[in-house]
């Protein structure tokens, strides 16, 4: 016979545990490219959008914040 305990764990703990699990699988950047998968299911094009996107001055980005 088999028995389970589970131990009841907080949300926040859930989700660094996971992410230092998957950091440790597949290194940063495949993480960071994991959670992107599975966040939005894969939609669009990578490679073309990282060169698509306006590189802002920090002045720009100042400015936004305001």
């Amino acid at each position: 016979m088999m028995t389970q305990t589970m131990k009841i764990v907080k949300i926040s703990d859930i989700r660094k545990l996971g992410t230092e699990a998957l950091v440790r699988a597949l290194g940063p950047v495949g993480m960071a490219r994991y959670l992107e998968e599975y966040d939005h299911g894969g939609q669009g094009d990578y490679t073309k959008e990282k060169y698509d996107e306006k590189d802002y001055s920090i002045d720009e980005i100042l400015a936004m914040k305001k």
